[in-house]
């Protein structure tokens, strides 16, 4: 089956994947080291590199890298580096190793995933392979690294907090969903052109967590003690700089809303809409805003989601047009408005002093 998405013609990155399956019982049985029954790589251009004498270690040529994974390592590299981000990272770090090294070789490619977790370059906000000292010129990477990565508490306190980011997944695979069967209203191709779901699935895992930290916050704060039209607005920062969200939840009486479809969520988007541009013009520094807009949840056993993604060159007649249609709904402008900060690591801070299990920073 065809997939339903429309790949642009220039400006591709293609990276090559052998998935070799069978090897892990053979590779247990051959050595007794083995941990975890994975295949070995090395990377280098020496046809004799003493590394590739071995059974069950593969040689690669460093040049115009392929990347081999097992039936073991397949399935732990897709489950930690479960988004577009996370894994093109991981990708990017390893060929960027490669060609940096003269060799690079290791155990297995839970073991390479391990040390990448392990090593975190502040400066430029990502994990990287290898070290700083540039004097190195070889990597390998020790049989057991995954292990130690998965029995630490940085690891554990990483997974427990992913836990909630998963909301953020479940609306992507609705919307994706909705749009295969046909279900999906109003007028997004969300497989063939830019659109809310194509920027929300960009995000890492760790940026997911507190978007759906703040969604599920903004839930337990609706004044739902107040009568009448209610709303509220909540503005959260994308991973990527120029980029926000704006998450609105609306109580309508259900009295006076109308027909569902037809007349209360036209309002709604139209709202959306508008919350969306007063976010533009109270933050020129933005260049795209993603609008997420549903009911009161509390009010009603079932709700729904309306999308938009406003990504256009912001003209002065746009930011007129806004700013006129706000005047009424006054976003950004309430007095009750509420500000703060929040600070996201892939893997989170312990909350005591850190214990022995801790990676040094």
């Amino acid at each position: 089956m065809r997939l339903p998405i429309k790949l642009a013609a220039g400006n591709l990155v293609v990276h090559k994947f052998i998935v070799a399956h069978g090897a892990k019982d053979a590779c247990l049985e051959f050595s007794p080291d083995n941990v975890s029954g994975s295949l070995g790589i090395t990377y280098s251009d020496d046809a004799d590199d003493p590394r590739t004498a071995f059974p069950f270690i593969v040689h690669l040529r460093r040049t115009n890298p392929v990347h081999i994974l097992d039936s073991h390592t397949l399935s732990i590299v897709l489950a930690e580096l479960d988004t577009f981000r996370d894994f093109v990272s991981y990708i990017a770090a390893k060929e960027q190793a490669i060609g940096r090294y003269d060799y690079l070789s290791y155990c297995g490619e839970e073991d390479l995933l391990g040390h990448y977790f392990q090593n975190f370059d502040v400066k430029a906000k990502q994990h990287f392979i290898g070290t700083k000292d540039k004097r190195i010129n070889g990597l390998h990477i020790e049989e057991g690294t995954w292990v130690s990565v998965l029995n630490s508490a940085p690891y554990k306190r990483k997974k427990e907090a992913d836990a909630s980011s998963y909301l953020w997944d479940d609306l992507l695979q609705r919307t994706a969903q909705n749009a295969l069967d046909g279900t999906l209203s109003a007028n997004s191709d969300i497989y063939n052109s830019e659109s809310a779901i194509f920027e929300m699935a960009k995000e890492p895992r760790f940026i997911r967590r507190a978007l759906a930290d703040r969604i599920k916050n903004a839930i337990a704060e609706f004044p739902y003690d107040r009568e009448g039209v209610v709303r509220h607005l909540s503005f959260m920062p994308s991973y990527y700089p120029g980029t926000a969200y704006i998450f609105l939840q609306l109580r309508w009486p259900e009295n006076t809303a109308g027909d569902y479809d037809t007349e209360y969520r036209p309002v709604r988007r139209s709202m959306l809409e508008i919350a969306c541009g007063a976010a533009r013009n109270k933050f020129p520094h933005l260049k795209k805003v993603i609008g997420i807009a549903i009911d009161a949840p509390k009010d009603k056993p079932t709700n729904s989601e309306d999308f938009i993604l406003m990504d256009t060159e912001w003209s002065e007649e746009q930011r007129k047009t806004y700013e006129d249609l706000n005047k009424e709904v006054k976003f950004f402008e309430m007095q009750d408005l509420k500000t703060g900060h929040v600070h996201v690591k892939n893997f989170p801070d312990a909350e005591k002093v850190p214990s022995r299990q801790d990676w040094p920073k």
